[in-house]
């Protein structure tokens, strides 16, 4: 019964967080009160996210809707982020650990209500301080926790005026950027519950498959307010993780 929980938590919490991020918003609590270990639900989250979100920035590239040539620097930049963020985990109390994401979901938040930018697609991504310090900085924090990664990041590509259906796939390959490094650290660091995380990633790769054919067909004026939408919820799951 538990490894069918698991695939449809795979589902549904990949098929947000393809859309919109937020997928941890899910799945992680819902692991911590399966009974999982802490360490096993974050590292069962970064092993099917590294599959899954190679699954669905293949089906976007596949469609010509992103191009390597523009977004294989993200590669190492997320990877490097990734792998010092699971690094130094231990070494950060959890209390600090919600502070900062808290802030950060909070300064996006307010962030996208100012100027007029957001999807239109007319700039391409490049390789800059801006881009590249943001997207290490956010891999970093995927490797110290996760949930809320894929929403800062699309805030991010919305602040760099990129089109929608191409900052999902930048994201989908940030994602298993980052998520390679951690699953590997976890991994070795006998974190791991194998029969469980496959059934998490079996669903992880069907909800990224509908995710991203969702993600297809929404007009680029709902993707603001789903990312609002999505930023409060998380901000209310933390404190709420928090006060209880």
């Amino acid at each position: 019964m538990d490894y069918v929980f698991m695939f449809f938590l795979g589902v549904i919490a990949t098929t947000l967080g393809t859309l919109a991020g937020g997928g941890g918003l899910i799945s992680l609590p819902a692991m911590l009160l399966l009974g999982l270990p802490v360490h096993s639900a974050i590292g069962a989250n970064k092993v099917s996210n590294t599959v899954s979100s190679f699954s669905s920035f293949y089906y976007l590239i596949r469609k010509k809707k992103v191009s390597l040539k523009e977004s294989y620097w993200i590669v190492p930049v997320s990877l490097m982020g990734g792998v010092a963020g699971s690094f130094i985990a231990s070494s950060i109390p959890e209390e600090q650990m919600y502070i900062l994401v808290s802030f950060l979901l909070l300064a996006a938040f307010f962030t996208s209500f100012i100027g007029k930018k957001g999807f239109t697609g007319e700039s391409r991504l490049k390789v800059e301080p801006k881009s590249a310090g943001g997207l290490f900085g956010i891999g970093m924090y995927d490797g110290l926790f996760g949930p809320g990664q894929g929403t800062l990041m699309l805030f991010l590509f919305s602040h760099l005026d990129i089109a929608y259906i191409r900052a999902v796939g930048f994201v989908r390959l940030a994602t298993f950027s980052s998520c390679l490094g951690a699953a590997v650290t976890y991994t070795l660091a006998g974190h791991i519950i194998w029969p469980l995380t496959l059934a998490l990633m079996a669903g992880s790769v069907t909800g990224a498959q509908a995710g991203v054919r969702i993600a297809e067909k929404l007009n680029p004026k709902f993707v603001k307010p789903l990312l609002r939408a999505v930023t409060v919820l998380l901000i209310a799951q933390i404190l709420f993780t928090r006060v209880f």
